[in-house]
């Protein structure tokens, strides 16, 4: 619970004090009391300023201290610290009247024992220079103040502080004034005054008053305030309180409702109270068809129109069938309260539920209100009407008005006139001006507020001239150009070395790189099209469609149909094999991540009628080919279309309508491609069956894999089956070599040899190795050997010069010792990243299947392969371009250094050489809950710990709960390597079912104003909202793209621990002071929040 204490430090906003002043017009025919109002003139300017009122050292003044008259004021104006305050600083002599303090639980001999003295008599408190009091004094009271002749006085007229309130009080301010009282009311001190905070009276009893409202509530309420008590009848819901008016008392009524454990609903007039209500944890309420604020400037609210006081009402009568307590504190200065609950709407409230109007004292919010009573409604509704709410808890009260007013008394004088150790009533001092009611038979009137300070003006941007300003045109203009020039300037030395290989060998592969960079181009603009959400399905059709490496297997088959007749057959057959299983796992887990992605309401899927085109151009060409022979143009027109429609799956992701339609459109590409191939090619009918035969027990295998595979683990398995393309790729190289012998090679064939053979061995190998790192079978770490570069660089030699001795001789050994080399390299590489980086290198071995497979399309002169190998392989670039854009790192940065090789972090120290040790804070589930359900915009951030502990699910229902039934706005914020792979998170949202039209990207949320979003829920994400990368310059991720939820008001974060994330780098938004950490199993804590949700919603 929230101490009392604390309540000083709430937010001093609204008009909720314990009492609002009623109008000012009596005042106006106050008698024999002159109004002075000061002026200032030019010649006022150059005067000096004026001396103050009154003035007297400390230590000739006298300070009284009378009890309270007033029916059930239990507070007193002095405390025993507050003498002892005074007694310290000088003052000569305070006296306190007998019993003052007794009903405030201050006895008379703690008074005396803090310096003060017991007045002989009552009225002797009366009679000093000073007066301190709660209340105006009476009618009665006021002759007390006059000073029988002959007594020994530091001012010539005594001072009155207290709570006057002029307005309720003008007959007791006349007399005051007629007296010549020198009157101070704390009431009016001017809100505005920064430094009056010290000594505002209205907010330290205000703040106790919300307090107290509360208890009185629960006191009359018969059940429990606090949610989330388990009986064995079950858990039973949190009440609902509604306060109206954000004031002082308002939030601390909230503060302290909330504690209890509360459901609170906090409705103002002032849109500044928004933020208030939701740093405590309060749902804002307003009238929001209205643009009428209700701030009426220094700090207080302002009388609302006709029209807005029915929009509340109407407001209000839509919450209240579900309210339990109701705590009204909206006062106007000067005004009578505004009734804001009429007695219709208090038939609204269920049996038992309770009202406490804070406003009774100027005739109360709500019409049924009766000061200074409690009355039960025929309904049963308890309507608390106590106009001194403070004065239930007198201790703390009068406590805190205590030191309030010492806090003003020492500050008169010293403040303004630099004099120490004298008490002054200056006119140069604002809360003096703004408090002082009378003064030697003058009234004075309040001041004008003082002119809100004007904003400083934004600094000038910087100025750039011309000049300048073209000069770093040109520079860039011309880096750009050399960058291009020199780029084009390797690709015409490749042409040029190329077209050396011979004519023959020119004529057919000039021809085939052509199709090639057509082909690269053409696949570079259509994945540039496709959606980031769609970024996981592109990378399963492609690898599918890279499953056309079963084309090189199926035209060097051989033998039987079960048996191949040599070892190039065999390793044909396992080309052929290997590529089945990825077709038909490709298409699979293609098909089930679409299907997540569809929403009620989608049209009917007709994507199997594409089985019609393709069957008509495979069975066309395939009939062609068997009357006609090869010699025609039917093969390669097949292979044309196989090759349109692969490149037409992959254009067809760039949006969800026509995603599916992409995915039969790759089907029927890469089954014409392969049923083309085996009619084309020159086999024997054995060796046909055996090719059918592989094919659809492969594809069969790969079905089941992809059927069967949870949607969780598709980064392993992507990486798996990019593995198999690599296998495919050798083996055909090496099938291809044993059956055509060396004697038939030439240059151009062996130079393909040796690119296929190099990168499907780095593919094969480097995939096996990402798998075993994703699947937790390798360690995730980066393997940081001795001397690493120099092992790469030894790989890298020795595989090139094993290829370029193949290119020279064309021997197997030197293409076996390639092989080696490059599946050395693959395992070195691929270990020595960081898991962090995995994202990249599944995106780059994605790449790398397809250029294995352009390369095998060279080495068979197969357009098909090269074509469909270039669409591939751009698809991989562009990934893998995208991935290290989003993680500020380029390629080969991260190829040959991961994050796992960054230097050993350095302990932060003070200038003293102390190390900082930082904090954070926990929270739980209730706190968590009633930030959502109260907030109007959340942001979730899940990262891959959110999809390993299957927590997608649970988040999916909480999101559709506060949605549909509690109206926040949740959206989903992904980050492009959030995931183990290019959409995976996409990918696993939509498969908890959260519609993919509230999930955004990095650079749309961050864009979207974070700083508005009242709760950002981080639920299994680490680095990719580590503020290190923006805020530490040193940090191994600094310059990374990240989602900066630490820019929103409040943060929770949901991990098992501190620790760091799959990059090994601490995340200090654990540590700010808008972070909560929710630790524990994702999963168990997202449960736990959707049904405090739901119980919420009910």
């Amino acid at each position: 619970m929230r101490s009392l204490a604390a309540l000083r430090g709430l937010p001093r906003r609204g008009s909720a004090a314990l009492s609002a002043p009623v109008p000012r017009a009596p005042l106006a025919a106050l008698l024999g009391c002159l109004r002075a109002r000061p002026s200032s003139t030019a010649a006022d300017a150059a005067a000096p300023p004026p001396p103050p009122l009154l003035s007297a050292p400390y230590g000739r003044l006298s300070v009284g201290v009378p009890a309270e008259s007033f029916a059930g004021e239990k507070r007193v104006a002095l405390s025993p610290a507050g003498v002892g305050r005074l007694a310290k600083a000088g003052w000569g002599r305070i006296l306190v009247a007998p019993g003052a303090g007794v009903a405030s639980r201050f006895p008379d001999d703690d008074y005396v024992a803090a310096g003060a003295t017991l007045a002989a008599a009552a009225q002797d408190a009366w009679r000093a220079d000073v007066v301190l009091k709660i209340r105006a004094p009476s009618a009665a009271e006021v002759p007390l103040l006059h000073r029988p002749p002959g007594g020994t006085y530091g001012l010539p007229a005594p001072v009155l502080i207290s709570q006057l309130m002029p307005a309720a009080n003008p007959g007791v301010v006349k007399a005051l004034c007629e007296s010549g009282v020198t009157a101070v009311a704390l009431d009016r001190l001017p809100r505005t005054l920064s430094r009056g905070q010290a000594f505002d009276t209205l907010t330290s009893q205000a703040g106790v008053a919300g307090y107290r409202a509360v208890i009185e509530g629960a006191n009359a309420l018969p059940r429990l305030l606090n949610g989330g008590q388990i009986t064995a009848a079950g858990k039973l819901p949190p009440a609902v309180v509604l306060v109206i008016g954000g004031g002082v008392a308002g939030l601390s009524a909230t503060a302290t409702a909330r504690s209890l454990g509360a459901r609170v609903l906090l409705f103002d007039t002032r849109a500044a109270v928004e933020e208030q209500a939701a740093s405590l944890g309060a749902k804002f309420l307003t009238v929001e068809a209205m643009a009428e604020s209700g701030d009426g400037g220094g700090g207080y609210a302002k009388q609302m129109s006709d029209a807005f006081l029915e929009a509340e009402r109407a407001l209000f009568a839509k919450h209240l069938p579900s309210v339990d307590v109701v705590i009204s504190t909206a006062m106007i200065p000067g005004k009578k309260a505004p009734v804001l609950i009429t007695e219709e709407m208090v038939r609204l409230l269920k049996p038992g539920s309770v009202v406490v109007d804070l406003a009774a004292a100027t005739g109360g919010n709500v019409a049924t209100t009766v000061p200074d009573k409690t009355i039960i409604t025929a309904t049963g509704v308890t309507c608390v009407g106590e106009t001194n709410l403070p004065a239930r808890m007198p201790t703390v009260a009068s406590t805190l008005y205590s030191n309030n007013v010492v806090n003003f008394v020492l500050s008169a004088g010293p403040q303004t006139t630099g004099v120490k150790g004298a008490f002054a009533l200056d006119l140069e001092d604002q809360a003096v001006r703004g408090m002082l009611v009378s003064h030697a038979g003058k009234m004075y009137e309040p001041p004008p507020p003082p002119p809100m300070a004007a904003k400083p003006p934004a600094p000038p941007a910087p100025v750039i001239s011309p000049a300048e300003e073209r000069a770093a045109a040109e520079a860039l203009a011309y880096e750009n150009t050399r960058s291009s020039a020199l780029t084009a300037t390797g690709a015409a030395a490749s042409l040029v070395a190329i077209g050396a290989l011979g004519p023959g060998a020119a004529a057919g592969t000039g021809s085939l790189i052509s199709q090639f960079g057509l082909s690269s181009l053409c696949g570079y603009q259509t994945v540039w099209g496709v959606a980031p959400a769609l970024h996981s399905p592109l990378m399963a059709v492609t690898n599918a469609i890279s499953g056309l490496s079963a084309v090189g297997g199926v035209m060097l088959l051989n033998g039987g149909v079960l048996s191949p007749a040599d070892s190039s057959g065999m390793l044909a057959a396992l080309a052929v094999g290997a590529s089945a299983i990825n077709i038909g796992g490709g298409f699979t887990i293609t098909q089930r991540m679409l299907e997540m992605f569809r929403r009620k309401g989608d049209l009917p899927d007709y994507g199997h009628l594409w089985a019609i085109p393709a069957a008509a151009l495979t069975a066309g060409s395939v009939a062609g080919i068997a009357l006609l022979g090869t010699a025609g143009g039917l093969p390669s027109m097949a292979y044309l279309g196989a090759t349109g429609a692969c490149v037409a799956s992959l254009a067809c992701l760039g949006s969800q309508a026509t995603a599916r339609t992409g995915l039969a459109v790759g089907v029927a590409g890469v089954a014409t491609g392969v049923g083309v191939t085996l009619a084309a090619a020159p086999l024997t009918f054995p060796a046909i069956a055996q090719g059918t035969l592989l094919l659809g027990v492969g594809g069969a295998l790969g079905v089941g894999i992809g059927a069967k595979l949870p949607i969780v683990d598709l980064p392993q398995m992507v990486a798996a089956f990019h593995s198999l393309v690599g296998l495919a790729a050798v083996a055909t190289t090496f099938s291809s070599l044993l059956a055509s012998g060396q004697a038939d090679l030439d240059a151009a064939h062996k130079v393909s040899m040796a690119v296929g053979t190099a990168v499907g061995a780095v593919t094969l190998t480097g995939s096996a190795t990402a798998f075993g790192k994703l699947h937790g079978l390798l360690d995730s770490a980066a393997l940081a050997l001795k001397g690493k570069d120099q092992i790469n660089q030894a790989l890298g030699i020795g595989t090139l010069g094993s290829a370029a001795v193949f290119a020279v001789t064309g021997s197997p050994i030197a293409l076996g010792a390639t092989a080696v080399g490059a599946s050395a390299a693959g395992v070195h590489l691929t270990a020595s990243i960081g898991g962090a980086d995995m994202p990249v290198v599944i995106t780059l071995l994605n790449a790398y299947s397809g250029w294995a497979l352009a390369a095998e399309g060279f080495m068979l002169q197969s357009p098909l392969l090269t074509n469909v190998g270039a669409i591939i392989g751009a698809s991989g670039g562009i990934l893998s371009y995208i991935m290290c854009k989003g993680m500020n790192r380029s390629l080969t940065n991260v190829i040959f250094g991961g994050y796992g090789t960054a230097s050993p972090k350095k302990a932060k120290k003070t200038e003293d050489g102390k190390e900082i040790t930082l904090t954070h804070h926990e929270t739980n589930v209730d706190e968590v809950a009633s930030l959502l359900v109260n907030a109007k915009r959340v942001l979730i951030v899940p990262g891959y710990g959110a999809a390993v502990a299957g927590a997608q699910n649970a988040i999916a229902a909480m999101t559709e709960t506060l949605r549909e039934k509690l109206g926040v706005s949740v959206k989903f914020g992904i980050h492009p390597v959030a995931g183990r792979m290019p959409g995976q998170l996409n990918v696993l949202l939509a498969d908890a079912g959260v519609p993919y039209d509230v999930v955004e990207e990095a650079d749309e949320v961050n864009e979207d104003g974070m700083e508005d979003v009242d709760v950002v829920l981080v639920v299994g994400a680490n680095d990719t909202v580590n503020s290190a990368a923006e805020e530490d310059p040193d940090s191994p991720i600094a310059g990374m793209p990240v989602i900066r939820v630490w820019r929103s008001k409040k943060v929770v974060v949901l991990k098992r621990s501190l620790g760091s994330g799959y990059a090994a780098v601490d995340n200090p938004i654990f540590f700010k002071d808008n972070t909560s950490m929710l630790l524990g199993d994702a999963k168990a804590s997202c449960e736990a929040l959707r049904s405090a949700v739901d119980a919420s919603a009910e």
